[in-house]
């Protein structure tokens, strides 16, 4: 390659601006050091600052985020913007899962999943495209989910936000496509992280006793055993897909990886629903 050309390409690197949220831990962590090893200007945000000092160590900038509160997130826009002038790259990583009977979960709870997991993430969202377009270039990448696309049962409120995530990201991209900005949706399968304990203990505590308890601890243990196994894949492995997405020239529109992703979703597409019911219940 011509030298003048790797000289610039390595420039526009140094230029570009990405914003990852949800980088104390797991993908966007990853996702963040292998980026800023690429030559980027990377910032990690979440509510949990003191998670991310190795990043900061590794010359990532940090910022507080925390995706429930409005202030919260205008801040750390504006932190970046008075700092760089420019985000090029948003990462919207952050997220969880509540799990739990929909009868027993609280609304409160109902409503904290899609503050964080929908609402947070398109406040942010919306704060970073004026930017994208009065450059005329931008990338917006969403971490849904396989569960975007399949459901479970005890994890209803979980999947309700993430098909939404799946819809909302459709629409954007078709209303962002005349301004160069793409638009881009990750559907990771099981990773190995603490996620699955994490939310088999709030399944049993939710819905361990009472008329859902035979499902619930059925499911929890079953989400347990899974997350204890080896078939998991390994969270590098996802922050390099959200690393690809984030820096290829013609992204795709959607990137399946991890454990049973690409089945789960093709077999969603394919089978009836009542065969599908079927194989989900055998799981558990």
């Amino acid at each position: 390659m011509n030298k003048l050309l790797v000289k610039h390409i390595n420039y526009r690197k140094m230029k570009e601006v990405i914003l990852i949220t949800g980088a104390s831990s797991g993908m966007g962590k990853s996702a963040a050091r292998i980026l800023k090893s690429q030559g980027y200007q990377v910032y990690g945000a979440a509510r949990r600052t003191t998670e991310m000092k190795d990043l900061e160590a590794q010359g990532i900038g940090i910022v507080p985020l925390d995706l429930t509160q409005e202030e919260s997130i205008v801040n750390c826009v504006n932190t970046i913007l008075s700092k760089e002038g420019r985000i090029d790259v948003l990462i919207n990583n952050a997220g969880y899962g509540s799990y739990g009977a929909i009868e027993d979960v609280s609304m409160e709870e109902a409503k904290r999943q899609f503050e964080v997991n929908i609402f947070g993430l398109a406040r942010i969202t919306q704060l970073v495209l004026p930017g994208m377009r009065t450059n005329k270039e931008g990338r917006i990448i969403n971490i849904s989910s396989m569960g975007g696309k399949i459901y479970t049962p005890m994890g209803a409120w979980y999947h309700a936000t993430k098909h939404a995530l799946e819809g909302w990201s459709d629409s954007l991209l078709l209303e962002l496509k005349n301004f160069g900005i793409d638009v881009v949706v990750i559907e990771p399968g099981g990773i190995k992280t603490p996620w699955g304990h994490i939310a088999a203990e709030n399944l049993r505590k939710t819905s361990g006793t009472g008329a859902y308890s035979t499902m619930a601890n059925e499911v929890a243990e079953s989400m347990e055993k899974n997350y204890s196994g080896n078939s998991l894949t390994d969270v590098e492995v996802l922050g390099k897909v959200i690393a690809e997405a984030a820096t290829v020239n013609k992204p795709r529109i959607r990137y399946a990886k991890g454990y049973m992703a690409k089945p789960a979703i093709f077999m969603r597409k394919w089978l009836g629903d009542r065969i599908f019911d079927k194989m989900i219940m055998s799981q558990f």
